[in-house]
């Protein structure tokens, strides 16, 4: 396994910002919140390239932002 020390800080930043949200979806109750947070804790494992995990996390917190902001979740 080649491990690159840039893919263990993408890695490990995404992992921090899935649980911050985590954190605050269940202080806050908010199901949307909790579901982006628990994938951006694990998906990181799956996907080898930093451009990958920056691009997907990127998309999910994009992708939840919209949801928030324009169907009221």
């Amino acid at each position: 396994m080649d491990l690159d020390a840039n893919e263990l800080l993408a890695s490990l930043f995404v992992g921090l910002v899935g649980s911050a949200l985590l954190i605050y979806a269940k202080s806050q109750s908010r199901l949307p919140h909790a579901i982006v947070g628990g994938l951006l804790i694990v998906y990181p494992y799956f996907v080898p390239s930093v451009i990958g995990v920056g691009g997907i996390a990127v998309v999910l917190l994009g992708g939840l932002w919209g949801a928030t902001r324009y169907l009221g979740w």
